[in-house]
């Protein structure tokens, strides 16, 4: 018999979205007149704008002749996205960081699921719950889960977000190598403010810690006060990493475009007691493993940190903005309680009379036509919770919270 990672044992027969996906198109099936309308996965409607096509058609004309062809890039980016990203992101923030301290990678998600590579296979991690999936599978397939029951991983510290703590994880009351952040978050839609994010930092400066910090949907953030990066606030480039995705800021998701920051102060201490850059470990792991992401797209990147293209991404995001104050006032008029969905595309609604999260999803999908994600399939703490996106275009959104209403009454 051939050996194999016995850690994957534990994991669930398929992925949250994968199943979700089996649901509808068993639905489809049996119903194939049905008209569904998604407000599920975040994935976008509406289409990259002008500009990023614009640029996207050149570096492609580039491509089509010998002396602006490009072949192999450096796998951690082209500096002239590295200094955009730095340029619009960062420094316009008060946050002083080198352009070679960003990885350009081909999204958030790869990022956030490889960079545990780097991690020895007795760290304790800590996740908030509910939690965005990958963190948590891709922990568990590098073997740090531990025993699987009811839901859960036994070496993985679990801090729970509930309506209780206004879904703020607690500080850990023992001490973890890493611990995982999303603010704005996904599922809940909701932020962390700056006092909570200086409590995380000082916490792991005081314990030697690892903070890994999601903030693929800073650009929904309305609010000014709200730090967009963890490295606002100070310290942090000594605790954290940093993860982003273009692919809701800029509709990228087809196109696939994302990035980390590796502060070059991050250490970490081998078994050995050798210390070592985790700024270094990442390129050295990006340089073995990845071939970089191509050439158009970051030109098309680079467009999408600039005018004329960062005035047209405002406005399509203030659709999906749009999406989500109607899918608030309507759970209002309904009487749901819903939460987040301000500073982020995602509205976090408890389902009513106590249904738990894949009932109502599978009541909302045979009555409607209309698709949600069971909060449960993010977490035990996600159960009796559904989460709702702002992805979908503003006329079947509407469409959909109209079916939901005639559910709901």
């Amino acid at each position: 018999m051939r050996s194999i990672n016995s850690a994957y044992a534990g994991l669930s027969g398929n992925y949250l979205f994968s199943e979700v996906a089996r649901r509808v198109r068993a639905y489809k099936e049996k119903h194939p007149e049905a008209d569904v309308i998604s407000l599920g996965i975040g994935d976008v409607s509406q289409p990259l704008v002008p500009a990023v096509i614009e640029a996207l058609h050149k570096a492609v004309d580039e491509m089509g002749r010998a002396e602006t062809f490009r072949g192999y890039g450096p796998e951690q980016g082209y500096a002239f996205l590295r200094e955009a990203i730095l340029k619009h992101d960062y420094l316009s923030r008060g946050v002083n960081l080198d352009a070679d301290e960003i990885f350009i990678s081909d999204g958030a998600k790869s990022d956030v699921g490889n960079f545990q590579e780097l991690f020895g296979e007795d760290a304790v991690i800590a996740l908030t719950d509910p939690v965005y999936p990958v963190y948590e599978d891709s922990n568990a397939m590098a073997g740090r889960g531990g025993v699987h029951e009811n839901g859960r991983w036994s070496r993985i510290v679990y801090l729970p977000c509930t309506k209780e703590n206004n879904f703020c994880p607690a500080l850990p009351e023992e001490r973890v190598d890493v611990v995982y952040l999303c603010s704005p978050n996904n599922p809940t839609g909701t932020v962390l403010d700056r006092d909570a994010l200086t409590r995380w930092v000082d916490y792991a400066k005081k314990n030697d810690s690892l903070i890994m910090f999601d903030a693929a949907y800073e650009s929904f953030i309305r609010d000014e006060s709200i730090p967009r990066s963890i490295f606002e606030i100070p310290g942090a480039d000594e605790v954290a990493v940093e993860f982003r995705s273009l692919s809701k800021t800029a509709g990228f998701t087809g196109l696939r475009c994302g990035y980390a920051v590796v502060p070059k102060k991050l250490t970490a201490r081998a078994a050995d007691g050798t210390v070592l850059h985790l700024h270094d470990m990442w390129l050295r792991r990006q340089c073995t493993k990845y071939n970089g992401c191509p050439y158009i797209v970051q030109r098309a990147a680079e467009a999408a940190f600039m005018e004329p293209a960062r005035t047209q991404m405002k406005a399509e995001l203030g659709i999906y903005q749009s999406n989500a104050d109607m899918m608030l006032k309507t759970c209002a008029k309904l009487g749901l309680e819903a939460f987040g969905g301000v500073h982020s595309p995602y509205v976090w609604l408890r389902t009513p009379g106590g249904t738990d999260s894949w009932a109502f999803f599978d009541m909302l999908l045979e009555n409607a036509g209309v698709v949600c994600t069971p909060g449960v399939g993010f977490g035990a703490s996600g159960e009796g919770y559904v989460r709702l996106t702002a992805f979908n275009t503003p006329e079947l959104t509407r469409a959909a919270l109209e079916r939901l209403e005639k559910v709901i009454k």
